[in-house]
């Protein structure tokens, strides 16, 4: 007897490339998952996988009948599309976020998102871009905000939100009359983002054409140590001021006019694997532009 959870295991494991993921994608256990295959295989009369050193690889006859299975999980998705409402969507979604968007306007979302979809359970990972990227590809989150976009022929980019940078200091910092040469800054560490992005290598590539030989960076994936090391004067910053208001406005904090090449925009992108499960993911992409342009971040 053929069921269609067994042809869904078939394509989770297929397209994920192992039991165990598809154990997680479909919240079941791995001993459920390898019976659901061996009574397709039996149903069928032919074996799916083959297992060796190298792991696991579908037989011929596995990759012929994929596609088969992949259109039977687009139609299962489209049908409950047609039989629920849009704000019927439930289950889990993960969500990997920049942190840059957990300062800002990532609250406002999850409680539009309470609101629009009370059945909806988020687990929500707040990582590096190069991190989501991976997460995203490996089927670990099913939406990614960051910094895109991906390349991916499977993966769809929504442009989500822009975040202008700024040269921000500490007053306590003696750096001199502005505008401060690049050559003046290189005198403190300037305290970034990660060495990975491309604020950091922007930075450093200006310093270095400047002559500076050997920059002193600081790159951190925590916002709040960057914030903290410019509070405590350790260095000069280069950062999005824009959740930085409460410092500004008190004077912890002060935006500095450097002699320098304009800095780069952080452009962030809502990225997700485009397939029979995608529904949510998108809806929640298209819901979080509104949310980031109603905040003054929009994507242009």
């Amino acid at each position: 007897m053929i069921e269609l959870r067994g042809i869904e295991t078939f394509y989770w494991i297929a397209t994920l490339g192992s039991f165990r993921a598809a154990s997680d994608k479909m919240h079941t256990s791995q001993p459920a998952v390898s019976q659901r295959i061996a009574q397709l295989e039996s149903g069928l009369g032919v074996r799916l996988f083959d297992r060796d050193k190298r792991g696991l690889k579908l037989t011929a006859k596995g990759q012929a009948l994929l596609p088969h299975a992949e259109r039977m999980v687009q139609m299962k998705h489209d049908m409950l599309l047609v039989a629920r409402a849009q704000n019927a969507v439930s289950g889990r979604l993960g969500i990997g976020v920049a942190e840059t968007i957990v300062q800002t306007w990532l609250p406002a979302l999850l409680e539009r998102l309470s609101n629009t979809f009370p059945d909806l359970v988020l687990e929500i990972e707040v990582e590096t871009t190069p991190i989501l990227r991976s997460h995203l590809l490996n089927r670990q989150i099913d939406l990614a905000f960051l910094m895109g976009p991906l390349g991916e022929p499977n993966v769809e980019n929504l442009p989500l939100c822009r975040y202008p940078l700024a040269w921000v200091a500490s007053p306590q910092l003696d750096l001199g009359p502005e505008p401060i040469s690049l050559e003046h800054i290189a005198r403190w560490p300037v305290i970034t983002y990660p060495s990975s992005s491309k604020p950091y290598q922007v930075v450093r590539d200006m310093l270095v054409q400047r002559g500076v030989k050997t920059p002193r960076m600081y790159g951190s994936a925590s916002l709040s140590m960057v914030v903290r090391m410019a509070l405590d004067s350790v260095g000069v910053s280069v950062i999005a001021p824009g959740f930085l208001d409460k410092e500004l406005a008190e004077e912890r904090l002060r935006i500095i006019d450097v002699e320098s090449a304009p800095l780069p925009d952080l452009s962030f992108t809502a990225s997700w694997i485009n397939g029979s499960d995608s529904y949510a993911a998108a809806e929640i992409a298209r819901l979080a532009v509104q949310i980031a342009e109603s905040h003054g971040y929009g994507a242009t």
